[in-house]
């Protein structure tokens, strides 16, 4: 696995950590929530890029 993209998610998920603990604190529990879903589905959308890199990978080399 690539390091940068684990860095990336650990940046992704620190800021939705202050973002949402921020929002909590404010009285705006729902976007806090928001803020979180944002945050999981933007991470989700870079681990689907690398696992359809995978599978590329694998349907090249067995020639699918």
């Amino acid at each position: 696995m690539d390091v940068e993209l684990i860095f990336r998610i650990a940046a992704i998920g620190i800021i939705v950590a202050v973002l949402n603990q921020l929002l909590i604190r404010s009285g705006r529990e729902e976007q806090a929530m928001m803020t979180t879903l944002a945050g999981l589905i933007v991470v989700l959308m870079m681990i689907i890029r690398e696992i359809d890199a995978l599978f590329q990978a694998i349907e090249t080399i067995f020639g699918l």
